[in-house]
């Protein structure tokens, strides 16, 4: 644990190492992005041994959500690299001619990254690749509910990055409240809506820029001509990913009325497919993060709300082992309908129709996702139209983050701002706009005094 009054001065030396030009140049970024790498590559085993003993991870999704997911994201970033720096040009009025414009790509300075602890790894070293991409030194908070990935990455980060480049504070709310009491150009953090708020007012004391990626209920809309089967399948398979512990999980399903029953049967025959007749013995099921959280999960079951448990609906505290769980005949106001479920417990509702579908997912706050299944791109395409959310995937689920050119944030209240590829540079980039201007000619027109002629002209051409 970082102690609070070394905070300052951490941070200190990386607004110092922004001003010396340590990512002045684009070798320079590329250098501290193929060091990320190498630690990546070189520590895998460690860092999904810290995974497996925090987050209960299957190893495999570990490594393809975590590992691979943020490997890709520098990959993409150093293959792009040139062209996302290099200045652009502008079109320039002919009133304004002779000249030239262009936008100057630059960074924004020293950055804090805090992660959550869900993905622990991914959500605070992929925000990092384009902060260095784009030139900024950075300060990284990981989450003090994952200790040891926490203590992992407080080791490995001096090990591969200079502390005028990269810094690790690891805490909890002390620390974090001294971490944010000091100057940077920008905050990225990744959590819930409370702590997003209190990141908000903590930025406004230095008018510091924030991005928030926050989360919310990402609904599924399932039609009746969907493919029952897949979407099922599909729909399981994103739900129970990390015990349902994803931001972008599908966090409630709307049935189109008369498939609830087929939809329901198909999930529960999906999780037993995946994880067996006792996914407790699976090695491919994780575990809630902690037991509070298990609290918090079997409390939402307790209330009721639902017609019935279709599968699951079981949880031992001790192993923080929550059954995937599906849950029937669930009513709007049912406790699960609150707020973000945020584990591995998904309602199903049935609406009238696709409508109704609508202005349910409307008459709620906008998630940070939604997924729609259906055969008709007409009723898909009604969907994209008349509803607003962060990303949309299609007859599938959680995709869309995976895709480097799609931007990936929230909207309203799921968050704002957003990353992955040019995106994320976009982000933790200034665009200086430039115009450069020959001293030749010179003409007196634009100069007082202002003639009746050089008014005349003005008006016309101006």
């Amino acid at each position: 644990m970082t102690a609070v009054d070394l905070i300052p001065d951490i941070v200190r030396v990386l607004h110092e190492g922004f001003r010396s030009g340590v990512l002045r140049d684009n070798q320079q970024r590329s250098v501290q992005l193929q060091r990320l790498r190498a630690m990546f590559v070189e520590q895998e085993d460690r860092l999904i041994d810290a995974l497996v003993a925090d987050v209960g991870k299957p190893r495999i999704e570990a490594y393809t959500t975590e590992i691979a997911f943020t490997i890709n994201e520098i990959d993409d970033t150093l293959k792009h690299l040139d062209s996302w720096t290099k200045p652009g040009k502008v079109k320039v009025p002919i009133t304004f001619k002779p000249g030239s414009a262009h936008l100057h790509p630059e960074p924004l300075g020293t950055v804090c990254i805090i992660a959550p602890w869900n993905y622990p790894v991914q959500l605070l070293f992929a925000p990092l690749v384009p902060a260095l991409a784009a030139g900024n030194t950075a300060v990284l908070k990981p989450s003090e509910v994952t200790p040891t990935v926490a203590a992992l990455i407080e080791e490995l980060v001096p090990k591969y990055f200079d502390a005028n480049t990269v810094a690790v504070v690891t805490g909890a709310v002390d620390e974090t409240t001294a971490l944010l009491e000091q100057r940077f150009d920008h905050i990225f953090y990744t959590g819930n809506g409370n702590v997003g708020r209190v990141v908000m007012r903590a930025a406004a004391e230095h008018l510091t820029p924030v991005t928030l990626e926050l989360g919310g209920k990402s609904p599924a809309i399932v039609a009746a001509d969907a493919n029952i089967k897949v979407a099922a399948r599909r729909i399981a398979w994103a739900k129970f990913l990390n015990a349902g512990q994803t931001c972008v999980a599908p966090d409630y399903v709307l049935a189109e009325d008369g498939i609830e029953d087929d939809l329901v049967a198909a999930i529960a025959e999906a999780v037993t497919t995946f994880y067996g007749a006792d996914p407790r013995q699976s090695p491919d099921y994780a575990r809630i993060v902690n037991e509070r959280h298990h609290d918090r999960l079997m409390k939402l079951l307790d209330a009721g709300g639902y017609d019935a448990t279709v599968i699951g609906g079981t949880g031992d505290r001790a192993s923080r082992y929550l059954a995937p769980t599906v849950l029937a005949g669930v009513k709007p106001d049912a406790a699960v309908m609150d707020d973000e479920i945020f584990g591995p417990i998904l309602p199903v509702l049935t609406v009238g129709d696709i409508d109704e579908a609508v202005r349910f997912v409307n008459d709620r706050e906008k998630p940070l996702a939604l997924y729609a299944f259906s055969s008709s791109d007409d009723v898909l395409d009604h969907v994209v139209a008349n509803t607003s959310a962060g990303g949309v995937t299609l007859n599938h689920a959680v995709l869309h983050l995976a895709i480097p050119e799609l931007p990936f944030g929230g909207v309203g209240a799921s968050g704002m701002g957003a990353y992955h590829g040019k995106a994320g540079f976009d982000t933790f980039t200034h665009y200086k706009a430039v115009l450069d201007k020959p001293t030749r000619p010179d003409p007196s027109l634009m100069y007082p005094p202002y003639t009746n002629t050089k008014q005349k002209i003005l008006r016309k051409f101006l």
